[in-house]
């Protein structure tokens, strides 16, 4: 056993260096190509993660996410979701981060097992940070009107939320 271990890390290097010798590949030189492009992508998605985790940190410390957390109060009864969940709704189209924590936060107020515990992880597990892959990946593609995708994913994000909370209810 200890023998295999010692060979799984020098499988996959052996691996494709073999197929780079076989066709023909510099393989120096292709890595040393991947790390520039990679640089050069960093360096257009970066403004935009500079602006969107600041924007994240203040909404929560302006108090704006308990305001709105009162404004939906009726709405959220109405359909089913637990109110409590309204922070990690609004935080997780924004930053992975910023929803987990939320979610973290819920579940260690309400328990994992309880209701708001199993609708916030999944919620966090069926919705997705969504400016946060617009930014990053169409920050990569070049890709300057997300109108319309932005909306699109808003909708399979409020669709997430509520099939969350619907299926916990439906499984309890």
């Amino acid at each position: 056993m200890r023998t295999l271990t010692a060979l799984l890390p020098a499988l996959l290097p052996g691996i494709v260096g073999l197929a780079a010798a076989a066709r023909g590949v510099d393989v120096f030189a292709a890595l040393t190509d991947g790390a520039r492009r990679g640089l050069e992508l960093m360096g257009r998605i970066l403004p935009s993660l500079a602006v969107l985790l600041p924007a994240v940190y203040m909404l929560r410390a302006s108090g704006a996410l308990e305001a709105f957390t009162a404004l939906c109060t009726p709405l959220l009864e109405h359909l089913g979701i637990p109110v409590e969940t309204v922070p990690l709704m609004l935080l997780r189209p924004l930053s992975g981060s910023a929803a987990l924590a939320a979610g973290g936060e819920l579940m260690a107020a309400f328990g994992p097992d309880s209701a708001v515990g199993r609708t916030a992880a999944v919620m966090l597990g069926s919705t997705e940070t969504t400016f946060y892959v617009l930014s990053v990946y169409f920050g990569a593609a070049g890709v300057k009107k997300i109108r319309h995708a932005a909306a699109a994913a808003l909708c399979a994000d409020a669709a997430g939320f509520l099939a969350a909370a619907w299926c916990v209810r439906l499984l309890r």
